[in-house]
């Protein structure tokens, strides 16, 4: 989880490859009204994300039934969101939060080719952000690390289940 340039979609990916689980692309899972709405510069409310974060939840539930698990990127923003993503799942779900400085996100968004997200609209996402610091099963790493040390941090960390807490 994390904003908009955080790198969910590689990272996700790439979490997923090492543990021999499928990928969900979350932003595939976007209605076309909130893909219209976004490429147009305009945030998503609440109202557009509930149904949105009910599909990622019930992908994640699916594939873990018929499959054991998947990876998901999706944005997650706030803790409402997640709580909802976890009690759609249905199952224990771990998190791992990309979080990086304004300047890093921007820069990325920027540089991006054919992406429906505009760079504008990293503030409102931002602002939305509730930062899952004091949240069980959270992994927070900061973006500025190399995909491929992001990736086998987080991999470890899920490798290692629960222990405690699972917080980090």
């Amino acid at each position: 989880m994390g904003v908009s340039g955080s790198g969910k979609s590689l990272i996700g990916q790439g979490i997923a490859d090492a543990l021999g689980l499928e990928f969900i692309e979350g932003d595939r899972l976007h209605p076309k009204a909130n893909v219209e709405k976004m490429a147009a510069g305009i945030p998503l409310d609440d109202d557009d994300r509930w149904p949105w974060l009910d599909r990622v939840g019930e992908e994640l539930a699916r594939r873990a039934a018929e499959d054991g698990g998947a990876v998901a990127a999706c944005s997650a923003l706030k803790r409402s969101y997640r709580q909802r993503l976890r009690q759609v799942a249905g199952a224990r779900m771990r998190i791992v939060f990309l979080s990086g400085s304004r300047a890093l996100l921007a820069s990325r968004m920027s540089a991006r080719k054919h992406h429906f997200m505009p760079a504008s609209l990293l503030d409102s996402q931002l602002q939305t952000l509730e930062a899952p610091s004091a949240e069980d099963g959270v992994l927070t790493i900061d973006v500025e690390a190399s995909p491929k040390e992001i990736v086998s941090r987080a991999v470890e960390w899920l490798k290692r289940g629960v222990e405690g807490e699972m917080r980090e």
